[in-house]
């Protein structure tokens, strides 16, 4: 049952100074409070604790919480998912407070080291190990389609058949295109979009945990994440979201200088449930999207949200069939 930690007992574990009590292993996974009993005493040591902070109402502290919610309707299912990937959990939102103050490049960098950390803990150990995969994804002949017109450089995912996850191929592929842009200073615009009923549903979970060890998956990230050439062009990108945005997914799309939606889209990042956090960039385009404390919320609660609410929301600008 999830626990709301009163202002008597907050205050106890304030003073006793003891961050053993709180994070993974620990009595206190996550804590959670009522932002109308606090004060801002409290303000520097909860932004210091190893574990997710969830504000529930308003007070004075509602900017210094890790998730926002505004009462406990979705309090359980965002502590189930914390418990069941405790450090996962701490892990998010370390980088994600941490990277609030870094240049959106050395987030990435963070992001990356972080998603590192995490492939050779105990939760996605447990998950790569226990999990029968998928066959490998069947290749194909354009994972990519890449048109140049005048000045505007148009990419869509191509592979409707594995609802455009994004493996090797698909990745490569796309750092390849960018590289057009980043390269010809003619190109003005750079649209993405995906063929088919879904925008993307992100990386291809068949090849999870398929590189030997974290360093070289990190060294791999480092050349080949679509997010560092993105960043590049960040200005030109316009992307139209025609279905689903899973995962990367909607990691990439938040990247979009212009994002637009179908009626239909709908965005969610899953990866608390590997034992991961967002590694393709997610930890910075959403947070700058959307703030730190609604992309807590939809790492940690796992929900889907429709284009309404990610209008609303700010992740993206206009909803267009």
């Amino acid at each position: 049952m999830a626990k709301i930690t009163t202002q008597i007992a907050l205050e106890s574990l304030r003073l006793s100074g003891q961050m053993e009590d709180f994070g993974p292993n620990s009595k206190n996974p996550y804590l959670a409070i009522d932002l109308s009993d606090l004060n801002s005493k409290f303000s520097k040591w909860l932004t210091q604790l190893p574990c997710p902070v969830i504000g529930i109402g308003t007070g004075p502290l509602s900017d210094h919480v890790d998730v926002h919610i505004h009462d406990t309707k979705p309090l359980k299912k965002i502590v189930r998912n914390i418990e069941a990937a405790p450090f996962a959990s701490m892990i998010l939102v370390q980088h994600l407070r941490a990277s609030e103050m870094q240049s959106s490049a050395h987030a990435l960098t963070a992001e990356s080291l972080a998603y590192a950390t995490l492939q050779d803990g105990p939760e996605f150990t447990d998950w790569n190990k226990n999990t029968l995969k998928s066959a490998p994804l069947p290749t194909a002949q354009n994972d990519l389609l890449t048109e140049v017109a005048g000045n505007i450089l148009s990419l869509t995912f191509n592979r409707p058949d594995t609802r455009n996850a994004i493996g090797t191929d698909m990745r490569d592929a796309l750092c390849n295109a960018l590289n057009i842009a980043i390269l010809d200073p003619s190109i003005s615009k750079v649209y993405l979009t995906g063929n088919g009923p879904t925008f993307s549903t992100g990386g291809a979970v068949e090849e999870f945990g398929e590189v030997s060890d974290p360093t070289t998956a990190h060294w791999i990230r480092s050349l080949r994440l679509p997010a560092s050439k993105i960043l590049q062009i960040q200005d030109k990108l316009h992307v139209h979201v025609n279905g689903a945005a899973i995962g990367a997914g909607v990691e990439i799309a938040a990247f979009g200088q212009s994002v637009t939606a179908s009626s239909r889209a709908w965005f969610q990042l899953p990866e608390l449930k590997y034992g991961l956090i967002p590694g393709a960039g997610g930890t910075v385009s959403l947070p700058r999207r959307i703030g730190r404390q609604k992309t807590g919320y939809l790492a940690f609660s796992m929900e889907k949200i429709r284009a309404n609410t990610a209008l609303d929301w700010g992740l993206i600008d206009a909803i267009k069939d």
